[in-house]
Parts: C-alpha cells; sequence; structure tokens
C-alpha cells in the first residue's frame, strides 16, 4: 500500500471513530438537554425587534400566495413595520405560520387592516389575534376594513371564544388579561359620487399615529363590493399595497409618487391554460372557475403599466397566481413584464424584506429569515 493510501485510509478509520464518538455522546441525556437549552435559548433571544426601529419604514411579505395550494407561499398578507410597531394588511391561510417562525414581534403589533372579506385574505385572523394575545399584546387588536368588518371579526371572536377562556383558566388572567384578547372592528367608509365606479376615485384616512398615515382607497374587484388598497406614508418614504383589483385609474391615482407599489399579480396566460386543460378533462367546475377569476384580477404586465403611470420607483409582484414552484414556471409568469417596465420590478416572495431609511431614497431588498 502507496503512503498516501495509508494515510487515507487512517483518516477514514479516524472519521468513523469520530463520528462514533458523536452519536454515542448525542445519547447521553446530558447532552441531548445541554443542545436542547442552546437551542432554546437562541430562540426565545431571536425576536427581530430591529424591525421596530423609526429609521425606515419596513415592509415584510408574510403571505405572497393566492387561493391555489403553494408550499412556498402563504396566502395574502403583508406587514408594514413604523413608528414603533407594526401593522398586517390582511391575514390568510397560513401567514402566522411565517410571522412566527420569522421570530416578528408578536406584542407589537397594532392593528390589522382588510382589504375584502374572501377567505384567503381574511382567514387567519383569529389565529393572529390569538397568538399575539397569548405572546403578550396589552391592547385589543384593531381590525379596520369595509362595510363588513363588524360581521368578520364578531365571527371569528365567535369561535376562539371557548379557547380564550380554557387560556385564561389554564394560566390566569393576570398572565393573559382577557380584555387584550378582544379585537375591536372598524368600519373605514369611502364616500363615492353616485353611481361612479370603485375606480373613479375615493379614500380615506385610517389612522394617524406615531408619524404614520394610512390612508385606505376603494378599488375594483367585483363583484366583491367594497374593496380596498391601503396606502402607507412615514417620514417620507411610502408603500401602496393594492389589494386584490382588475387594473383600476383610482389605484394609479393613490400611488401617484409611492416609492413602492405592491400590487396583486395573476397570469391570464397561465389561468386560460388551466381553463382548457380542464375542460379538455371534463372537469367543468375548474374550467368554469378559472374563466371566472380571469374577470378580477391584474396581469403582470397591467401592473407593471399601472406602475409606470403612477410612477412609482419599485413594482412588488405579490398575491402570485397561479403558484410558480420553480424558475421555468416563473420565467412563464414574468413574460412580457420586461417590454413594458424593463427595470424597476420584482417577483415578491414569502419573506421578502424592503427597507425604506427615513432621509433617504433608496429601497433595499434582503430576506427577513
Amino acid at each position: 500500500m502507496s503512503r498516501s493510501a495509508k494515510r487515507l485510509a487512517v483518516g477514514g478509520a479516524a472519521l468513523v471513530v469520530l463520528a462514533g464518538l458523536v452519536w454515542w455522546m448525542a445519547q447521553v441525556p446530558a447532552v441531548q438537554d445541554a443542545i436542547l437549552t442552546w437551542v432554546v435559548e437562541r430562540t426565545l433571544g431571536a425576536t427581530r425587534n430591529d424591525l421596530l426601529g423609526d429609521d425606515a419604514l419596513r415592509v415584510v411579505l408574510c403571505g405572497t400566495g393566492n387561493p391555489l395550494p403553494d408550499p412556498n407561499r402563504a396566502s395574502a398578507c403583508t406587514a408594514v413595520f413604523a413608528g414603533g410597531n407594526w401593522y398586517l394588511v390582511d391575514a390568510g391561510p397560513g401567514a402566522w405560520k411565517n410571522l412566527a417562525l420569522w421570530h416578528l414581534p408578536a406584542p407589537k403589533l397594532a392593528a390589522v387592516m382588510l382589504t375584502h372579506y374572501h377567505s384567503d385574505h381574511i382567514g387567519e385572523l383569529g389565529e393572529i389575534n390569538m397568538q399575539t394575545w397569548a405572546q403578550g399584546r396589552v391592547n385589543p387588536l384593531r381590525v379596520f376594513g369595509p362595510l363588513g368588518v363588524e360581521e368578520v371579526v364578531g365571527g371569528f371572536a365567535q369561535a376562539y371564544a371557548l379557547d380564550r377562556d380554557y387560556r385564561v383558566a389554564h394560566h390566569g388572567a393576570g398572565l393573559m388579561p382577557p380584555a387584550n384578547w378582544a379585537m375591536e372592528p372598524h368600519v373605514v367608509k369611502i364616500d363615492a359620487a353616485p353611481g361612479a365606479g370603485p375606480c373613479a376615485g375615493g379614500s380615506a384616512t385610517v389612522l394617524e399615529e406615531n408619524g404614520l398615515k394610512v390612508t385606505a382607497f376603494t378599488v375594483n374587484h367585483a363583484p366583491v363590493v367594497p374593496a380596498y388598497g391601503y396606502r402607507f406614508d412615514y417620514k417620507g418614504r411610502s408603500v401602496v399595497i393594492s389589494g386584490d383589483t382588475t387594473k383600476c385609474a383610482n389605484l394609479v391615482a393613490q400611488s401617484r409618487g409611492a416609492d413602492v407599489l405592491i400590487h396583486e399579480a395573476q397570469s391570464a396566460t397561465m389561468v386560460k391554460l388551466i381553463e382548457e386543460a380542464a375542460s379538455r378533462k371534463g372537469n367543468a367546475r375548474i374550467a368554469k372557475i378559472m374563466s371566472d377569476i380571469l374577470r378580477y384580477h391584474t396581469t403582470p404586465e397591467e401592473a407593471a403599466a399601472e406602475a409606470n403611470e403612477a410612477g412609482v420607483r419599485l413594482l412588488v409582484l405579490s398575491h402570485i397566481g397561479p403558484p410558480t414552484p420553480n424558475a421555468f414556471v416563473r420565467m412563464a409568469f414574468m413574460r412580457g413584464v420586461g417590454a413594458v417596465r424593463p427595470r424597476g420590478v420584482v417577483l415578491g416572495y414569502d419573506g421578502m424584506l424592503l427597507t425604506l431609511p427615513a432621509g433617504s431614497d433608496t429601497i433595499d431588498i434582503s430576506s427577513v429569515n
């Protein structure tokens, strides 16, 4: 055997012995406990309080999918951080799992703004309320939305009332005050001219606090009426979240001069392909649903055109449909966008973090996880 071969043999044997030693140590309860303690302490210290700094307007995409199942995207949810608090626009299924995994500061959730009441935008409201209360939220959770928000909030409150009572009985009212569990519905009323459509104009101030101003505006998601988008302005920086809508003049008007437009996007080409395939397979139900949804969403190319017209600096596509599980499908989804808007557009993903420093015109894109 050559000298190099002997060295390889000795090295291999040493690795086997080392692996065996590690495996043996992993069976020792004291070693297991030490590792688990390290993991727990690391997790408990991982809360992302840095996102609460007053030096910037920050946005985390906590749900960029749509009702079609997508293992990589939760349903509609966007988190906005400003003035020492954070706010959610929509609370779709899967959103809380993301928020918890990213260690966002649960007790500092100040309000939820709902764009409309499709299930993929509200399904996680009860869980978000419950979990932020259990983790120490010290005030009732304000929930803003169009007409109907009282009914939605009341339904979730009723569904979760027994769970609240169990937890208070178990942990005590001192640790989990029942009053802080409550959700407070706030109807945001936007007056429109008689006979005018939702895209003809209309907006209303939702709240102004700690230097943050939130404005709601009407969009077109008929037959869902009313449906809203929201604009956040903080220290000279601004972000607009479209909600679900067709191409809409009021959205463009409310987005003028904004730094970022986070816009829903549905590929008409891909939806049409699904419709045609369902028809060939004899699945009339899926074919009809695909045909219907083509009429009340915005294509990526249309969103790009709106961003150009509004003069926004960055367009972020979200509420992505159909799912885009790989690079090939994402390429097909973005087809035609570059011809409309060659730069200043990105495809959003769960965990995308946008940082807009105050007193600057920069937009930093990173990941929260």
